[in-house]
Parts: structure tokens; C-alpha cells; sequence
């Protein structure tokens, strides 16, 4: 590979707050420093190596979105992909460069957001099961990777431990109160059908997607990543055929490879193979710059 991933990160100084499957999260007083490192998950377990420069497609992949979707929703961005940084982060900035994102500090919904607007996943599987996807009839017709008649929102709650759960809207309003779990609803579609238009544009198809909101000073706005591949089921439109699982820029991938393992899926993960490694790493890239039109 080009360059060795970037698994853990340290700032000397600068108070670490966490450490996700993915991002570090560090305090920088009135805001925060999110970085999102080359990490990656699969089955909620992180595999011992990592994918070299994940973490900047993640993060430049979500400034792009954020550039995107400003007049349809304010986000938790300080700045953007070429603001310069606080002095106190100069020392880091090789660590730092490309994979970074200052943010206010809101207060997250404790729901997940997803919109469906394929039938894939664990979609689905309840489809085959009981035709419906989250609780919402569907027509009798639809096979595997099929279109849905219309977005669906299909809210998940946040599992501190094991997987997160399909909740109906209205269990998610009795979660969040109606008024906001509305308005996420209704941000979540716009900002999806707007993504897809976008993405369709560029030969990508966004199957699926998730999306974070939190209140800051007393307003909704968008937070975390948003339409990453990490976050998303993007698929080649050139490739699209439904009835079958669909080739993708995720780590499904890496699922695929994982899956054909004699592997329970507990922690210690094993080790991706450097050709896995070097095909996932491709896919990534693939997707920042069919999205963005540039190379990273």
C-alpha cells in the first residue's frame, strides 16, 4: 500500500474524549475535533488493520455533503475541508491534514434516521418475511435490490452494546417527542432525494443511508458524517440489476470476505488480507471521486 494507515491517534495536550469503531474525539473547549481514522468495522467487531486513507474519503466525502445540503439544513460544521487550524493544533497538522472536521458541540437525538429508498439488508429480509419494511406495507411484487414507490423513513434506535433496532415513527416520536422526530424525518428525505439526484448524476445509486441530528441552541441540525460509504449503501448505476445483491463501494466487501471465513463474528477479529485491504481501499476512493468529480 501507498501508506500505512492510521489506526490510533494521540494529541499531546488536546483531552480526548473517545474512541469510536472509527473517529477519535477530542475537546477543544467551545467545539470539538473529530478525526476519523483508517479503522474498520464489520459485524460491530474492528478488524486489527485498517484500510490506508478511509479516513480522509470519510471526512472529505462528508464536507462535500455538507457544502451540498447548507441551504437545506444547518449542520454541525466550524468551518470548512480548507479552513486553516487553531493554533493549537499546528503541531498535528501532518497527522490531521484531510481527515479532520471541527464541530459545534449539539446534543445528538437519540434515534438513528435512516431512509431507505431501495429494498436491501435487513429491509429486505423483513420484506420476504412479512412485506412490509419497518412496519410500512409494500406492493407484493418487489424483489431483492428493488426500487421502493417512495423513500422510506425507517428510524433504528442506538444500541450502547449489540445492534441497533427498526423502531416504527411513532415509537421513535415517543422517544424524541413528535415535533422533532417530524422534523428529522422530513430533513432526512429531503436530503436524501437531493443526495440521490446528485449521486445518480455520477453513476452512483444510494441505496440506503443513515443520518445523525442533534440540538444546538435549541435548533435541529445535521450532524456526524453524512452520505459516506461508511453510512451508506452506494451501488454502481451502470451495474444496477434488481433481484440479486448489488456490487457496492462500502465495506460490504469486506463483509463478503469476512463471511466466507471460519469466523463467529466475535472479537479478536482476524487480520483483511493485503489484497482485501487493496480492493476495499480502491472502492473508497472510487466512490470521493465519482461523487465529487476530483481525485483525493
Amino acid at each position: 500500500m501507498a501508506n500505512e494507515p492510521l489506526l490510533t491517534l494521540d494529541l499531546p495536550g488536546i483531552r480526548k474524549l473517545k474512541s469510536g469503531k472509527v473517529r477519535e474525539v477530542f475537546d477543544l473547549g467551545e467545539h470539538l475535533l473529530f478525526v476519523a481514522s483508517d479503522r474498520i468495522s464489520a459485524f460491530d467487531c474492528v478488524m486489527p488493520n485498517g484500510i490506508p486513507r478511509k479516513g480522509e474519503v470519510l471526512t472529505q466525502i462528508s464536507h462535500f455533503w455538507f457544502d451540498q445540503t447548507a441551504s437545506l439544513v444547518p449542520n454541525h460544521r466550524v468551518g470548512g475541508t480548507h479552513s486553516p487550524l487553531p493554533a493549537e493544533l499546528q503541531p498535528f497538522a501532518q497527522a490531521l491534514a484531510k481527515r479532520f472536521m471541527i464541530v459545534k458541540k449539539a446534543q445528538p437525538l437519540a434515534i438513528e434516521c435512516i431512509v431507505r429508498g431501495y429494498l436491501s439488508g435487513s429491509g429486505w429480509k423483513e420484506y420476504k418475511a412479512k412485506q412490509t419494511v419497518c412496519g410500512v406495507v409494500l406492493p407484493a411484487s418487489l424483489k431483492e435490490s428493488s426500487e421502493l414507490p417512495q423513500p422510506l423513513f425507517t428510524p433504528s434506535t442506538k444500541a450502547e452494546q449489540g445492534h441497533d433496532e427498526n423502531i416504527s415513527f411513532e415509537q421513535a416520536a415517543k422517544i424524541v417527542g413528535v415535533d422533532l422526530a417530524t422534523q428529522a424525518r422530513d430533513l432526512s428525505l429531503k436530503i436524501y432525494t437531493h443526495a440521490r439526484e446528485h449521486a445518480r448524476r455520477r453513476g452512483i445509486i444510494i441505496a440506503d443511508t443513515k443520518f445523525e441530528f442533534g440540538v444546538y441552541q435549541g435548533k435541529l441540525i445535521l450532524i456526524d458524517e453524512v452520505l459516506t460509504p461508511d453510512s451508506s449503501r452506494f451501488w454502481p448505476a451502470d451495474q444496477y440489476q434488481p433481484g440479486k445483491g448489488q456490487p457496492s463501494f462500502d465495506k460490504q466487501f469486506v463483509r463478503d470476505y469476512l463471511e466466507s471465513l471460519d469466523w463467529d463474528k466475535t472479537p479478536p477479529a482476524p487480520a483483511l488480507p493485503p489484497e482485501v485491504v487493496a480492493k476495499t481501499q480502491a472502492k473508497y476512493l472510487d466512490a470521493y471521486e465519482r461523487l465529487t468529480g476530483k481525485a483525493l
